[in-house]
């Protein structure tokens, strides 16, 4: 077929071709060669090749590329990584016992033999020795409703080159009920309040490692293993696994309720608001009263009291904190922490991505070495302004990229968790073609990075001060003649509210019809306490909107409801609350609309929307106000902007993270 250029190429089709399968019970029939590369693209190249047929129209595209990539594809399916992993950092990894024993003979040292000990000197507890034979185990005499697994040693080598080895249970071997495997952790938004709190009420932040977590709760599994080698005398024996193993399903539920229960008998509630939280009633010297907080995120261990010391060292009487690891945070779940002054002047906690996004900044700069790729040195995001991901017509990508775009999207879509708000609505465009990615999606991905690696520094800051946006909000007294309403509902099991009241904002912007395929809109939400950024959102809208008025109500409900959990979260922890919510709106007709009693809806599809967010107002948590475009900071979540006013809108969002 002719090409742009008027040069022939050859047609990428399958179109025409049958062949006869012959299945395992004896039946067989016709299978389109389409179906047949999708499912068994190797045996179909092979017979294509047998039979002198690679060269036709329907093969030659795409068989012998296949037949290249065979052995990546079957060792990728044949083996993980880590049993692919020979080497790090130059030092040979074994992968069994033996072999670590055979490394540390050729190498006249005992560095992998003394991380094994150590390693089983914390496990042994975990096992109890069967009162039986080994052929009595294996025949289910000795050992009645027990299920036999396995069990091996994983090594790794750290930064500083000290040998490390890891006991993991074959948990894939047992199928626990879920009740006995769910385990929850702390959210990211808790942990931001926290920090916030922190600063507030003039607290202090402590962090601690608890080691070998799992091994201090009991197994909920009736299982045992046979002794290898590194159980010394007992090697050859069955062993009763009777503590939580690192591998079995059941260990991080059973790891959660002990530790839960040990918080409890310290004093500390659970919140209702967030699980993983727990409160304590406290007062300082000077007789101010507050909440000290522990949150617990599987192992990790973030205090905020007046006092930490007497919390950890509680802590350590019945747990082995990690040495070292007991401190002020300065990387907390994969984000940079530090204890700085704001823009305000006042001291508060920071959090950045930086050393997350130096690292997967280095794994894109191997793609670049690998594909011959140059950097690029941008001052946004995306390639362009007026950049379409949705438009982008270019070819599908390769399986192989598939896989590597799959793993960029994840990479920084965990980097704007960690903060990194100036790249989140081009992240939340692009994940929306990870199913089927194009070239040109991957090109955009890459011009991400890039961005990354020029502006790699960037945190954001709680800073406790509270902020004037210059915004003046109307109030009507007639709410009752067209609803009912019934003031907050606050929980009658909520805490008493202590130490310094916050203040919530809430910044929401919709972008109508943005996206020219499905004509959906795009939300961009906005929430701050104090001066502090808490929640960040930027997402298609699922219905398609008529009006610039519909995408921006569906927009205000989002928020409503989003403001409304985030209330509740913080009544739960026992936080002041200064006022409603201050909701920052750049449509007239909606703020109109949501804050003026006598107003009445045209467009009856919006109705949900629009009784929401006034029942809210005439309730009293919320308080909807207009403001200009140019100064509401949820555009950069709707919008793709230029760089000058990208920086204008960041300014009130990011800080430099000072070294």
């Amino acid at each position: 077929m002719p090409s742009r250029n008027g040069q022939q190429r050859m047609r990428r089709t399958t179109k025409g071709w049958m062949f006869l399968v012959q299945w395992k019970d004896g039946s067989s029939n016709w299978i389109p060669l389409k179906d047949l590369k999708d499912s068994n693209p190797i045996e179909t190249a092979e017979y294509a090749v047998a039979h002198g047929i690679a060269e036709e129209p329907a093969f030659a595209w795409w068989a012998k590329e296949i037949l290249k990539k065979r052995r990546r594809i079957l060792s990728k399916l044949g083996k993980s990584k880590y049993w692919r992993t020979t080497e790090k950092f130059g030092i040979k990894v074994p992968k069994t016992v033996e072999e670590a024993q055979r490394f540390d003979r050729e190498n006249g040292n005992t560095l992998w033999m003394d991380a094994i000990k150590k390693e089983m000197k914390h496990v042994m507890p975990a096992f109890t020795r069967a009162e039986c034979s080994l052929e009595e185990a294996k025949s289910g005499k000795g050992l009645p409703g027990y299920q036999e697994i396995k069990c091996h040693l994983v090594f790794d080598i750290k930064m500083d080159f000290t040998r490390k080895a890891r006991f993991v249970a074959g948990g894939h071997m047992t199928d626990p009920p879920a009740s006995m495997t769910y385990s929850s952790v702390v959210s990211r938004e808790t942990v931001r309040i926290a920090l916030l709190l922190a600063a507030l009420n003039d607290l202090d932040v402590c962090a601690a490692d608890i080691g070998n977590a799992y091994l201090n709760a009991p197994c909920k599994e009736q299982i045992w293993v046979t002794a290898g080698p590194e159980f010394g005398e007992n090697a050859g024996k069955p062993m009763i696994i009777e503590r939580a193993l690192y591998g079995l399903k059941s260990s991080g539920a059973a790891w959660r309720q002990m530790l839960s229960n040990s918080i409890k008998k310290m004093g500390f509630t659970s919140s209702k608001g967030d699980p993983d939280l727990y409160f304590k009633p406290q007062v300082k010297p000077d007789g101010t009263k507050y909440y000290e907080y522990l949150l617990v995120y599987v192992d990790d261990i973030l205090c905020i009291s007046h006092d930490t010391k007497s919390i950890m060292d509680e802590l350590a009487a019945q747990y082995r904190l990690k040495e070292g690891s007991v401190g002020p945070p300065e990387r907390y779940l994969g984000a940079d922490t530090k204890f700085t002054q704001a823009k305000s002047g006042l001291e508060c906690w920071a959090m950045s991505s930086d050393s997350y996004v130096r690292e997967a900044v280095k794994v894109v700069e191997q793609f670049f070495e690998e594909d011959g790729k140059k950097w690029k040195k941008p001052m946004t995001p995306f390639p362009r302004l007026n950049y379409q991901p949705e438009l982008d017509s270019s070819p599908l990508l390769e399986p192989e990229l598939i896989s590597r775009y799959q793993q960029m999207i994840g990479i920084l879509r965990w980097s704007c968790e960690l903060g990194r708000l100036d790249i989140l609505l081009e992240v939340s465009l692009l994940s929306a073609f990870s199913a089927a990615p194009r070239e040109g999606h991957l090109e955009a991905v890459y011009h991400i990075f890039a961005y990354l690696r020029k502006h790699s520094s960037a945190a954001i800051s709680f800073d406790p001060t509270m902020p004037d946006f210059g915004v003046e909000f109307s109030h009507y007294d007639c709410w009752e003649e067209f609803y009912d309403p019934e003031p907050e509902c606050v929980p009658k099991d909520a805490p008493e509210p202590r130490g310094e009241a916050v203040h919530m904002s809430c910044f929401v912007d919709a972008s109508h019809a943005s996206n020219k395929v499905t004509y959906r809109s795009h939300t961009g939400i906005f929430i701050m306490l104090n001066s502090a950024p808490i929640v960040w959102y930027s997402k298609r809208q699922n219905t398609v909107e008529t009006s610039t008025f519909g995408s921006e109500f569906v927009a205000l409900r989002i928020a409503t409801e989003l403001v409304q959990g985030l209330r509740y979260k913080l009544r739960m922890m026992g936080v002041p609350l200064e006022g409603p919510t201050s909701m920052y709106c750049d449509n007239e007709s909606v703020t109109k609309n949501a804050s003026v009693p006598e107003s009445t809806l045209s467009k009856k599809h919006n109705a949900i929307c629009f009784h929401k967010v006034r029942e809210s107002v005439a309730a009293g948590w919320i308080q909807v106000g207009w403001i200009k475009s140019e100064k509401n900071l949820a555009d950069l979540f709707t919008k793709v902007l230029s760089n000058p006013r990208r920086q204008e809108l960041l300014k009130h969002m990011l800080s430099r993270w000072s070294k």
